[in-house]
């Protein structure tokens, strides 16, 4: 099948990892006009964080997760929009704040590639000397027509520079791919999965594009100048991701579930452990093919 990332925190620490999501009240160099505004047509108000109370701050939210985790570790995953956007000192006091306790065993940060340079890299490696870390960076798509569609912000010249200068710091990185970006297929959710694995990432996430409330997306849907993907579409374009990567990366994720009351469509974003389950048939036959 897959190498999932259960497995992986398993064999690495032999306990029960669970992962604690932060708002560190970074912004986005595609938000503030450094190289955009408005940020990807995909993305809220929240960069992903809808779910994280951003008034409270960043050692509270490690401990109500802590106290609600019943778990043996923890990662604390600085996931809400670009959480190596700022300067060398503020990345330090603010990374600082959440590893007051041991059961903390990794820092994964979330970023854009275009937000990494040596400066980064040299903060992230002091912080190696005292916790795992891992960089998550977005790349969504190796198109870069696709790229400029969605208003990323930079080309894939620039996430390649990224995952080699990760790769020169020996800091382990994991790369999000996006199924269903506006005129993509098959064809190019391969490719991207392809310059994943050449890129030297250790893991992959793999989102499903819903169109949530309050985006340009939402926009583009009800204008009807864009069709998501049907349930069978993106399993089976899910699936031949997963059966290229095998077992050469950590597969963080599967799909994407959008935030509670915000979905607008499709309708099958909804049920997230069917849209895995058929997944994982899906992949087990193409497997007998």
């Amino acid at each position: 099948m897959y190498r999932t990332l259960s497995a992986y925190l398993k064999q690495k620490y032999g306990k029960k990892i669970k992962k604690i999501c932060i708002d560190g009240g970074f912004s986005c160099p595609n938000r503030d006009g450094r190289c955009g505004v408005g940020g990807c047509i995909y993305c809220g108000e929240r960069g992903a964080g809808e779910h994280i109370d951003p008034t409270a701050s960043i050692a509270e939210q490690v401990r109500r997760g802590l106290e609600s985790g019943r778990a043996e570790g923890y990662i604390a995953y600085f996931q809400s929009f670009t959480n190596t956007y700022a300067s060398p000192e503020v990345l330090a006091e603010r990374y600082s704040a959440a590893l007051f306790d041991e059961r903390i065993l990794v820092l994964a940060i979330g970023t854009r590639p275009d937000c990494i340079d040596r400066d980064v890299c040299e903060i992230l490696k002091k912080f190696q000397t005292k916790v795992d870390i891992w960089v998550e960076l977005g790349l969504q798509t190796a198109n870069d027509r696709t790229a400029k569609l969605i208003n990323r912000g930079y080309t894939l010249d620039v996430y390649l520079e990224a995952a080699r200068l990760l790769t020169e710091y020996e800091i382990p990185f994991v790369s999000h791919m996006i199924i269903g970006l506006p005129e993509e297929g098959e064809e190019d959710a391969l490719r991207t999965a392809e310059v994943i694995l050449d890129s030297g990432a250790f893991g992959i996430k793999i989102h499903s594009l819903y169109v949530m409330e309050g985006t340009r997306m939402a926009d583009l849907y009800r204008q009807k100048l864009y069709t998501p993907p049907t349930l069978d579409e993106y399993v089976d374009r899910a699936a031949k991701v997963l059966a290229l990567v095998g077992d050469r990366l950590v597969v963080h994720r599967i799909t994407g579930d959008c935030p509670e009351g915000l979905l607008v469509a499709p309708e099958w974003n909804r049920d997230k452990s069917k849209v895995i389950d058929l997944i994982r048939q899906r992949l087990v036959t193409l497997s007998k093919s």
